[in-house]
């Protein structure tokens, strides 16, 4: 069964974006960059929501003919067009770029998008990911903590009633000082 997996990138104070959702603070260089096309590349779909999508869709899907684009971000783009997409999103009327619109998180629905074949499930936003917190339904936990504090912005944890065990898979500090934490479910029986 396919995992879902949540990767995002937080401030060392926890959230995701500041203010004004601004994200200037994130720093992705050529060496972080070229580890996220490894984790990305074999994914079977990038599930996110409205406001993830749109900014993704804004950039990537003609990346790679920007001159100031480095060698990672000129193929992120084409993993980026390629990928399947799953857009959450109520108001969303019209998505491109291989992307399917899905009005709501149903349990049945994620349950059997996991049971497909292909590659884990890539997770981003953190909206769509407190709804897949809610419902216990993210396998693997993959932060990048930025060394950086914000002060305020959107946090990536919200408040929620589920406790979920973790289990420390890995961490690995990159040469800009981002960390990378993961966690899988303590519990790792399939759900």
């Amino acid at each position: 069964m396919r995992k879902i997996v949540l990767m995002t990138q937080v401030s060392l104070d926890g959230f995701i974006e500041g203010p004004d959702r601004e994200i200037d603070w994130h720093m992705v260089d050529d060496e972080l960059h070229s580890h996220f096309n490894e984790q990305l590349r074999p994914m079977g779909a990038f599930l996110s929501g409205r406001v993830t999508y749109e900014l993704m869709a804004e950039f990537w899907p003609t990346a790679d003919s920007d001159p100031s684009s480095t060698g990672p971000m000129v193929e992120f783009a084409g993993i980026w067009r390629d990928m399947p997409k799953i857009v959450y999103s109520r108001t969303l009327e019209r998505a491109d770029w291989n992307t399917t619109i899905v009005r709501d998180v149903v349990d049945d629905e994620v349950m059997a998008l996991k049971a497909q074949p292909g590659g884990d499930l890539a997770l981003g936003g953190a909206d769509l990911a407190a709804a897949f917190m809610e419902r216990d339904l993210i396998d693997e936990y993959r932060i990048y903590v930025h060394p950086v504090l914000i002060g305020r912005g959107k946090p990536l944890f919200q408040g929620t009633d589920t406790m979920t065990r973790l289990r420390l898979l890995e961490t690995r500090t990159f040469g800009n000082g981002v960390v990378l934490l993961r966690h899988q479910r303590a519990d790792t029986s399939p759900r």
